[in-house]
């Protein structure tokens, strides 16, 4: 049963800016495995982490550290759930997230399932 859906879109350019004008953003929001990427797939990576939150419902309290996008050995994002994160997720009942992220012509898009039990 899906519990939760969501989608964000970032887009590349604007993401770049902010990080020129925030140097410490990347690593308020990403992992430093996350950070390390290319700025398209940070983006990706940011526009998941909204994307959870808006399939949770939108809690306060959340921790962008809470949340950090993985790969497997095939390249498929998922999503390493800790702290509030995962604790949220487990009072809703999710049993599995999903994760799909995409970056082309400037943009990056993630969206987000959230499944129960």
């Amino acid at each position: 049963m899906i519990l939760g859906i969501g989608v964000d879109v970032c887009e590349v350019s604007r993401w770049q800016a902010a990080l020129a004008r925030h140097p410490g953003l990347a690593r308020r929001v990403l992992s430093a495995q996350e950070a390390g990427r290319p700025a398209q797939s940070q983006a990706a990576r940011f526009a998941a982490k909204e994307a959870l939150h808006k399939a949770l419902g939108g809690p306060r309290g959340l921790s962008w550290a809470d949340a950090e996008v993985t790969v497997d050995q095939t390249g498929a994002p998922s999503f390493a759930l800790r702290g509030r994160v995962a604790e949220v997720a487990r009072e809703q009942g999710i049993a599995a997230v999903h994760l799909s992220l995409s970056h082309d012509a400037g943009l990056a898009v993630a969206l987000v399932v959230c499944e129960g039990r």
